[in-house]
């Protein structure tokens, strides 16, 4: 007896931004169940009109000392799901003075790699500080596009697949 396999729809590259936005929103579920997460926020290209982002970039806001670990697997799992149509995600961290601390490693396990540009690399298990290439404004921090969580903060008007795919849940 042979069975016929239906894979799951692919979703579209040529419009991918419901995908990474159904993306962000297991993002965020995962994020806010991590220790330590005080805010999740939106920001970048999927904040904007712009048809065909580049990537899912997402703003975490840790407390001090936070381990890192569940939330980089989480980070790692939205990495992977917008790798999948050949876009990427950034999940960029502050601490909880609202100072740039830098990103999630995109490394499960650290080692010394000629690909690692962290400053510090393995200073801190899951921590990208690539100051030197990447940084957030105080600003951006204080009021990114939109946060997700704990509650919802609109700093600005959205695009409608935005409102209706994350806000409207």
């Amino acid at each position: 007896m042979t069975r016929k396999h239906n894979p799951a729809p692919v979703p579209s590259i040529a419009e991918p931004r419901p995908f990474l936005l159904r993306a962000v929103r297991r993002f965020v579920r995962e994020a806010c169940r991590c220790p330590g997460v005080l805010r999740v926020a939106l920001v970048g290209s999927l904040t904007t009109d712009k048809p065909v982002p580049k990537d899912a970039d997402m703003l975490v806001l840790i407390s001090d000392g936070t381990d890192l670990t569940p939330l980089a697997r989480a980070g790692r799992r939205l990495k992977g799901r917008a790798q999948s149509i050949n876009l990427g995600a950034d999940i960029f961290l502050a601490g909880d003075g609202g100072r740039y601390i830098g990103r999630i490693c995109r490394f499960r396990e650290c080692h010394l790699r000629v690909a690692c540009r962290a400053q510090h690399c393995g200073r801190r298990n899951h921590l990208n500080d690539d100051l030197h290439i990447v940084t957030l404004s105080s600003d951006l921090i204080a009021a990114p596009a939109v946060e997700l969580w704990p509650q919802i903060i609109r700093h600005r008007d959205l695009p409608r697949d935005v409102e209706e795919l994350l806000l409207a849940r």
